[in-house]
């Protein structure tokens, strides 16, 4: 359980209460936001890879067959759970580990590339960027990877929003804009910004998959009781079956951050 005053109003939130639904329809990326990360030489090629905060392991499934060798932590023991079963059903061979960011203990030059993908703003950035510069080989890389639905332009997705609130008012991951990702003060010590991007993509649902997506949430499945995500489920399915064809798009916008190692 994370209790964060600067998330969510201090409201506690639980990854692994969403495990199941976080397998089953976060895994959204679509394969343009993956060919970034491979054109800019990372994630492929042999290459040991942590990835940080990494749930049910989507990012290194989703890159495993490019080549490289991932290892995948999340302070969320279900999630972590999830992830070594969907690996060992794919029969990939990946290493994860329970246990928090901050918590790690990596021998010093140990990977190539550190990826952190929609989970950087739960860490203590003072503690971790010390760290990942230690595990880091010389020249190593950082990516913060970040996607987020644009309620503004996206009417579905501005619908769902509004019924998230409408559950959940304290829940302070609405309303997003495009804006390159903001790379805490604590990494200019230990890291080069080397690119900073931001880009548009068009993502795939259906009625199902979509309401699953909203109660992965922070705001619903990892935050609310049992009974209440329910009483959502019910709710949001009756707006999707009015408002939103069986197949649809959803506007996102995503964001890479690439920081070199200056050591």
């Amino acid at each position: 359980m994370i209790i964060d005053k600067g998330i969510d109003g201090g409201k506690a939130f639980d990854w692994g209460k969403t495990s199941s639904d976080y397998a089953k329809y976060r895994d959204i990326y679509p394969q343009e936001f993956y060919r970034r990360i491979l054109d800019e030489g990372l994630c492929r090629d042999g290459q040991k890879v942590l990835d940080i905060g990494t749930g049910t392991g989507v990012l290194p499934r989703c890159l495993y067959s490019y080549g490289a060798e991932f290892t995948g932590t999340d302070i969320s023991e279900n999630q972590i759970e999830t992830a070594k079963r969907l690996a060992a059903e794919a029969d990939m061979d990946i290493r994860f580990m329970s246990t928090g960011a901050e918590d790690m203990d990596f021998p010093e030059n140990s990977f190539d590339v550190i990826t952190a993908c929609q989970c950087y703003f739960y860490f203590n950035h003072e503690m971790l960027a010390p760290m990942l510069s230690r595990i880091l080989k010389p020249s190593g890389r950082f990516v913060i990877l970040y996607m987020a639905w644009l309620p503004f332009e996206d009417r579905i997705a501005g619908e769902s929003e509004r019924l998230v609130l409408k559950y959940n008012p304290s829940w302070s991951g609405c309303g997003e804009t495009r804006h390159p990702i903001a790379v805490p003060k604590a990494y200019g010590e230990y890291f080069e910004l080397e690119k900073n991007e931001v880009f548009d993509l068009q993502v795939p649902f259906t009625r199902e998959s979509w309401n699953g997506r909203i109660r992965a949430c922070r705001g619903i499945g990892a935050s609310l009781s049992r009974e209440e995500v329910e009483e959502f489920d019910i709710e949001h399915r009756r707006m999707l079956e009015a408002e939103a064809p069986e197949h649809f798009n959803v506007l996102h916008y995503a964001g890479m951050a690439i920081l070199r190692n200056r050591k």
